[in-house]
């Protein structure tokens, strides 16, 4: 069962934060695979399958004023989302999130070239900066001054908004993205926020939810139907990009009877 905190219905509904979170994609033999976390019991949303993902944090707009991004800038960012200004901080939240819950940092080395063989000098400073950020200091901006790196937000496409519904307590706005990992970096959830990981095709996902105990929200099953039947992550990619500028905002609402969803 999906740990959700209902609103109590004789006060207004809370303001939705800002949020962001990505389907990281891979190639696999039987097609693409996407990375899929589960949600710890006692958190918000506990027990689900998600997406790596989380709130947009005020630091997230340290990396686009120091320019350690590459690929999109702010204004870029914000006409594709239909915002006047910080557009981007949504990019960088799930470059964040996306390190600090299953340890995959997506970003380009000076030379230009993706990050991705870490040296072990590289992937100690890497384990020291994760731990730092799951400890709830903002420290994403050093972490690029030290590896001399930018955030690869090219290989990123906004694809989905969904607004949480009223009834619950708490409320997100959160953006949807699709990246491509990083071919030799291996993911690992943090065992705090996310207690177990798996790449697992969309279509199987899709399948374990009907059939077995694989719970999923609405806007994660809707997201993984959208990218079922795609075979080549880059194609996936490119069609994705294409789309940004079309994505509607989704707000569902549910209904409940004797405390039960229906």
């Amino acid at each position: 069962m999906i740990n959700i905190h209902k609103a109590d219905p004789n006060t207004p509904p809370s303001e939705p934060k800002p949020a962001a979170t990505v389907m990281l994609i891979r190639p696999a033999k039987s097609g693409l695979e996407v990375l899929m976390i589960l949600r710890n019991k006692n958190a918000n949303f506990g027990g689900a399958w998600v997406f790596p993902g989380g709130k947009v944090e005020g630091s997230d707009n340290q990396i686009v004023s120091q320019n350690f991004s590459a690929g999109i800038t702010d204004p870029m960012a914000s006409e594709i989302m239909g915002l006047r200004s910080g557009g981007l901080n949504y990019w960088v939240a799930c470059v964040r999130e996306c390190f600090e819950e299953c340890g995959i940092l997506m970003a380009y080395r000076k030379s230009g070239e993706l990050f991705d063989r870490a040296s072990y000098r590289e992937q100690e400073v890497l384990n020291r900066y994760r731990n730092d950020l799951n400890a709830g200091n903002p420290v994403l901006l050093n972490l690029c001054r030290q590896l001399n790196v930018k955030l690869a937000l090219d290989r990123m496409a906004y694809v989905s908004h969904w607004i949480t519904p009223t009834s619950e307590a708490k409320r997100y706005s959160t953006r949807f993205f699709l990246a491509v990992a990083p071919l030799y970096q291996q993911a690992f959830h943090d065992g705090s926020e996310s207690v177990n990981s798996i790449w697992i095709r969309p279509e199987e996902a899709l399948q374990k939810s009907l059939k077995e105990n694989f719970p999923l929200l609405m806007p994660t099953k809707k997201n993984l139907e959208s990218i079922v039947g795609y075979r080549d992550v880059e194609e996936l990619l490119y069609v994705k990009t294409a789309k940004q500028k079309k994505v509607e905002t989704i707000q569902p609402e549910l209904k409940y009877k004797n405390s039960k969803l229906v």
